[in-house]
């Protein structure tokens, strides 16, 4: 057995890095940052969404090593199951900017606006935008920030119930409650 391989020593390593052993950590990293970027290389197909996914698995090692239970599996294999996880969120995260994006784009087109809008539409759009905008800063502090988050900074449910360190039911119901708010304070839409 290669010594990369073998569980016993990951064991340790991850026991003294939940201790704050910075040298463990480092050890930990050297012997399996390549495989951490090579895993999230392959669901993302990107190098640095990959490079930035395998900073934040690691980081994620660091802190998350006293909870760490040999018991329920090997270090490796918990290490790359964040991975994955890490990537697939990015993976949906890119995926979810990539089609606002092109949103934007399809109802921005000039050519496409002068053939489907009158003189008034335009003026209209600046106003529903306007409202909207003072309708979210209406918004409870939670709702306006995670309601933000998903929308405007293109961030999955998962991705803001880590940054916020809340529970996803808490984000969901955080959401949720943010857009009948947003509904009732708007209105119906007298055009659509």
């Amino acid at each position: 057995m290669e010594n990369g391989d073998d569980p016993s020593i990951d064991i340790e390593l991850i026991r003294k890095i939940g201790m704050g052993d910075f040298s463990a950590f480092e050890t930990f990293y050297s012997r399996h940052i390549g495989l951490v970027f090579s895993t999230a290389f392959r669901v993302l197909n990107n190098r640095n969404d990959a490079e930035e996914v395998a900073q934040e698995v690691m980081f994620m090692v660091w802190e998350k090593s006293p909870m760490f239970d040999p018991l329920r599996g090997k270090p490796m294999s918990w290490a790359l199951t964040m991975t994955r996880n890490k990537a697939i969120d990015r993976l949906r995260s890119v995926q979810r900017r990539f089609r606002l994006q092109d949103e934007v784009e399809r109802e921005s087109d000039p050519e496409d606006f002068v053939q489907a809008h009158g003189p008034g539409d335009e003026l209209d759009a600046i106003e529903k935008g306007r409202t909207v905008r003072s309708a979210v800063m209406m918004l409870a502090r939670e709702q306006r920030e995670v309601i933000e988050m998903a929308y405007f900074g293109g961030l999955t449910q998962q991705e803001i119930a880590e940054r916020l360190q809340e529970p996803i039911g808490t984000i969901k119901a955080r959401i949720r409650r943010g857009m009948l708010r947003l509904k009732k304070i708007c209105g119906p839409d007298p055009g659509g």
